[in-house]
């Protein structure tokens, strides 16, 4: 897909043209029902009434937009819809994709310290430097993308024919939703919180939202849980519109016996462990999530053929259901355990289809974006309408840690090393100019590494700390760092602990004591003291 389609077509003398999907008579050759009178289509030429150029995503956005009076042939082909923005948000990615695979040379980084070892041995062009093709992190919905997001978190239709209208009506919602539950707190006063948009194989979008309540707000015993959360079946006579809200969008499969092919199945049992067990009253579960009350009551009837009672429910909060009135599962996360499970989960990147691609020692990053790709219509749609897929709230400022001189840097691949080597903000990072404002800044020798993004805010044009201003709060997170590295693993202890270092020195230099190396440095300073790293390390993860 990165390096285009093979698209033929037959010209009037029979022979077989090759066209790519970039050009304008593509969209009118292949949607001949849509554009029965060849109207040319994006092409990289395309301009608005002001001359400027427009965008793959800018165009088809327009293209797919609603408006008065206007009976768009697009927006009511049905399935052909679904085929035309799927194979045009295709387009748009296999563009970035290409563009990023053009341009190594403008995002091609080397460890600092590398780029010196290649000097030393005669190596003089930056072109001889180790290459390999890099998806980068700033293209969401590639793998360092999802792993930095899911770093961060730690730190604190199969059967509609409009997706477009599907994709902003679960918008709209969620707007609402988000508007509801964290600013006007109907669950409680919110701290923190994160959520990322998903979209299921037979085309439904939805949502995982983590919400981090304010002490005050905190869920603490049972009762607490009562409070906010049912799993039950209402009265129909006490509450006649709850109880049919919860027999529609809250009663989960059935499964098991009465649905052996059920999608939750897996070797005859249900994945999601229902039906679950009558309960008088609501108790902490072995797994770290509550069991909510199911107290016994009669088999209420769904269809014609399944009856269901209190054990098949999902879990709800009554009022969000009544008001939006679909399904919204809403759980206590009452340990460590489960809140880092759902950390990862939200983060866990594209569904794929499951197959395993063999390409030697080959690194090839975007290739392996690409490899078993999944697009259904309404993702297609949301990322062509640029509707926010992640937010996290409050913002987490990662900081880059690195060993003397070993930092990455930038270069073009025309540029001689001297040049880059020679270039005073080539040597500067957030972590030398941390020590650097240590130096020259007695207020912030108070803080550690990862306190500093709360006072002061970093500059990345200029390569530089300046004192926060605004009250927005912003926490700090030193990249995560494996036991396997070494040095660098003992490096991040020194920062995690000394407040105000002024250099590298300080750190080696214990009770004014020069170590040689950065474990050495940490005994001294009295972090490791039976070399447990690799315990210090699982501690924190």
């Amino acid at each position: 897909m990165a390096r285009g389609r093979d698209i033929k077509v037959v010209s009037h003398d029979g022979n077989l043209i090759n066209i790519q999907e970039t050009v304008g008579y593509y969209d009118p050759l292949q949607y001949p029902l849509l554009f029965p009178f060849g109207t040319y289509g994006w092409d990289l030429n395309t301009k608005n009434h002001t001359g400027q150029n427009i965008s793959c995503r800018e165009y088809y956005s327009y293209m797919v937009q609603i408006r008065p009076n206007d009976h768009s042939t697009i927006l009511q082909a049905g399935r052909l819809l679904q085929q035309y923005v799927v194979d045009n948000y295709v387009k748009i990615e296999a563009g970035r994709l290409r563009w990023i695979r053009n341009h190594q040379n403008n995002i091609r980084a080397e460890v600092y310290q590398g780029l010196q070892d290649a000097l030393h041995e005669g190596q003089t062009h930056t072109g001889n430097v180790g290459q390999r093709t890099i998806l980068p992190s700033s293209f969401i919905g590639s793998r360092r993308d999802l792993t930095q997001r899911y770093e961060d978190g730690m730190a604190i239709v199969a059967h509609d024919d409009r997706p477009d209208l599907l994709t902003r009506i679960f918008r709209a919602k969620f707007e609402q939703l988000k508007e509801d539950v964290i600013d006007k707190g109907v669950l409680g006063k919110v701290k923190s919180y994160m959520y990322v948009i998903e979209f299921q194989k037979h085309g439904l979008p939805h949502v995982h939202m983590l919400l981090i309540l304010q002490d005050n707000d905190k869920l603490r015993d049972p009762e607490d849980y009562d409070s906010i959360v049912r799993a039950k079946i209402p009265k129909s006579e006490e509450e006649p519109q709850l109880h049919e809200s919860v027999l529609k969008q809250m009663i989960h499969g059935p499964c098991g016996t009465l649905n052996p092919r059920s999608p939750c199945m897996k070797q005859n049992q249900c994945k999601k462990k229902y039906p679950k067990e009558f309960l008088e009253e609501t108790r902490q579960g072995n797994d770290s999530y509550p069991q909510y009350k199911k107290r016994f009551n009669a088999p209420v009837s769904i269809n014609r053929n399944v009856t269901v009672d209190n054990r098949w429910v999902v879990p709800y909060n009554p009022w969000l259901l009544l008001k939006y009135d679909c399904h919204i599962n809403v759980e206590v996360c009452s340990s460590i355990k489960s809140i880092k499970y759902l950390y990862k989960y939200v983060y866990k990147g594209p569904d794929r289809v499951a197959m395993e691609v063999h390409r030697g020692s080959i690194v090839d990053e975007v290739q392996q974006y690409i490899d078993a790709r999944w697009i259904c219509a309404p993702e297609a749609l949301w990322k062509i309408f640029r509707f926010t897929l992640y937010r996290m709230n409050p913002s987490v400022e990662r900081l880059q840690i690195h060993l003397p001189n070993r930092h990455q840097v930038c270069f073009y691949k025309h540029q001689n090393i001297s040049d880059v080597l020679n270039d005073d903000n080539t040597s500067k990072t957030m972590l030398t100019e941390f020590f650097s404002l240590n130096f020259r800044d007695p207020h912030s020798r108070s803080y550690l590494y990862r306190e500093i993004t709360q006072h002061y805010c970093w500059h990345n044009r200029q390569k530089e700390w300046y004192p926060r201003r605004s009250r927005k709060k912003v926490i700090g997170r030193i990249y995560t760092v494996s036991p396997s590295e070494g040095e660098k693993f003992f490096l991040r202890i020194l920062l995690s602990h000394i407040r105000g270092p002024t250099s590298w020195e300080y750190l080696l230099s214990p009770n004014q004591t020069y170590c040689p190396t950065f474990k050495k440095a940490a005994e001294k300073w009295g972090f490791l003291e039976s070399d447990n790293s690799i315990h210090e390390c699982l501690v924190e993860a």
